[in-house]
């Protein structure tokens, strides 16, 4: 980015303006991957505590914090500087959702009943369907709380999950 903000200066100090509205709309498309990236990695991490939740059928305070920052940090980067629209609107999920349990299968076996599965086991077991559902119904918690309003949303939506009440009582 650094190169590229060195360039935009040179074109607007030399006069040619549409260089620069060309490296302006370069420095929002990589600010704006940038954003994609870390909401991707947070709905990995998602993913995975999701999965160790089916499989193991329980639940930790670890893995209710995780889903909780996970979901309030996707939350927070989702949402536009402009208090209004988002990188990724609720029904533009799916394809996201479909990579990050993907990835996620293989840092959840590392973890699940103390590694003792493979990644292929896990990815047997693992009711995708279920898991799809749960993290979007998550999700769409983001568009309707403000990040401050989800972490006692959260919780009871947790609760509902295998291992949930005896947690939470």
């Amino acid at each position: 980015m650094t190169q590229e903000l060195i360039e935009l200066r040179q074109s607007i100090l030399e006069g040619r303006y549409e260089d620069a509205l060309e490296i302006i709309d370069d420095l929002e498309e990589m600010s704006k991957q940038a954003t994609l990236r870390k909401i991707e990695a947070f709905l990995v991490r998602l993913c995975i505590h999701l999965i160790k939740n089916q499989i193991e059928q329980r639940l930790t305070n670890s893995w209710i914090a995780s889903i909780s920052d996970s979901l309030i940090q996707i939350a927070k980067l989702n949402l536009k500087y402009n208090q209004k629209s988002y990188y990724i609107k609720a029904e533009e999920w799916q394809e996201y959702l479909d990579e990050a349990v993907a990835r996620a299968i293989r840092p959840a076996s590392a973890e699940i009943f103390e590694g003792t599965l493979k990644s292929s086991q896990i990815s047997q077991r693992l009711n995708r369907e279920i898991l799809i559902e749960i993290v979007q119904k998550l999700l769409n918690l983001t568009y309707q709380y403000q990040p401050k309003e989800l972490p006692e949303i959260i919780d009871s939506h947790l609760a509902e999950l295998p291992g949930g009440k005896d947690w939470f009582e």
